[in-house]
């Protein structure tokens, strides 16, 4: 059974930091791409960032590139998003998923990952 538990959401105010952790288990976790996505009130969800299996290629959405980071521990099967100069509009649930596939590269179509965590919740206040 595949879990993957996010963590570190919280309240923030804009310009603030947050840092976000994702863990798994239930996989080899190093054999898989990774993505973190976000589901805005009244809004789709929505890519935000992928990284391959090996840690080795990242991929952004054009709304967080250059604030956020993506990486990953393989030795402690955990994801992480680092998100910098955060802003209102970054207000969201984040949720952290896997492809389904070992061995790709970035991915950002939500279709292709298929485990998900429960999601955290970041709020950027104003």
């Amino acid at each position: 059974q595949v879990q993957l538990v996010e963590s570190g959401g919280g309240l923030v105010q804009a310009g603030g930091s947050l840092r976000l952790s994702c863990a798994a288990s239930g996989r080899t976790f190093s054999n898989y791409a990774m993505g973190w996505f976000r589901h805005a009130p009244g809004k789709e969800r929505e890519f935000v960032a992928s990284i391959s299996w090996s840690g080795g290629s990242t991929y952004y959405a054009d709304s967080v590139k250059g604030r956020f980071t993506i990486s990953r521990d393989n030795a402690k099967n955990t994801v992480y998003l680092q998100m910098n100069s955060l802003k209102p509009e970054d207000t969201a649930v984040y949720y952290c998923a896997t492809d389904r596939n070992p061995y790709t590269l970035v991915v950002v179509t939500t279709t292709e990952y298929d485990y998900w965590g429960q999601g955290t919740q970041v709020t950027v206040s104003s």
